[in-house]
């Protein structure tokens, strides 16, 4: 059968690089539920590239809400976690743009940690040390401590996609033997295959564990109205 998405559709933007995302998102969302994708331009992990993303982001988001989806997002983990003070640019400029609402990656993760009750997390990214630090510091300015874990110093999102998953399962499994006492691991990026890490992660390590794909298609559904529980991916994805 063909899903043309009778329930809801939402619309994200991602990055010209990542081929993985839409796999994933697609695998979480219910029956009846698309995401329409569209590209913005992010080859590399540098401030200038990163910035660079958000040149055309009203033209993007005008193109999506032709196709009149319920919900737009803009959907790249480094970019919406740049800098506290810029986060919640992002969505005002979509909403101005289209009218609809709109939500980030960052607001995804937030939204997502506060459903979980978590404070204290594990963060492990394939992040440039640049972009993993941000990371660390947009999550303290929201009142969630970064207690540890790792980064593989990648730069592309087209190397992203190439990691094993088991080396992602690796590197979380290692940040939990040394913190053993966070709430959650957050398992960051839009571009790496870690979804289907989810449950059996949780299953070992008995904590919640949260990808930047899988608080995406949770935070969408949840804005959308929808409270299907998708179940496979994880403790959040039960959460209403």
């Amino acid at each position: 059968m063909i899903d043309y998405g009778a329930r809801a559709r939402l619309g994200l933007m991602v990055p010209s690089g990542n081929a993985i995302c839409e796999a994933e998102l697609h695998a979480m969302l219910p029956e009846g539920v698309v995401a329409l994708i569209t590209r913005l331009e992010l080859r590399g992990s540098s401030e200038v590239e990163l910035a660079k993303m958000l040149d055309r982001l009203e033209e993007a988001a005008g193109l999506l809400a032709d196709a009149r989806p319920g919900l737009i997002g803009f959907h790249c983990t480094a970019v919406s976690t740049f800098a506290p003070e810029r986060a919640a640019e992002i969505p005002a400029r979509m909403i101005k743009a289209t009218g609809l609402p709109a939500v980030t990656t960052a607001d995804a993760i937030l939204a997502a940690l506060g459903a979980l009750g978590a404070r204290r997390i594990l963060l492990v990214t394939p992040y440039i040390a640049a972009v993993h630090e941000r990371e660390i510091a947009f999550l303290a300015a929201h009142g969630c401590a970064v207690m540890g874990g790792d980064m593989m110093g990648i730069n592309t999102n087209a190397e992203m996609a190439q990691i094993p998953p088991e080396e992602i399962a690796a590197q979380a499994r290692r940040a939990a033997a040394i913190y053993p006492s966070a709430d959650a691991l957050f398992i960051s990026c839009t571009a790496i295959r870690s979804a289907g890490l989810i449950a059996s992660l949780e299953a070992e390590l008995g904590l919640p564990v949260m990808t930047s794909n899988q608080v995406m298609a949770w935070h969408a559904l949840r804005r959308l109205g929808l409270k299907d529980a998708c179940p496979g991916f994880g403790r959040l994805m039960a959460l209403a």
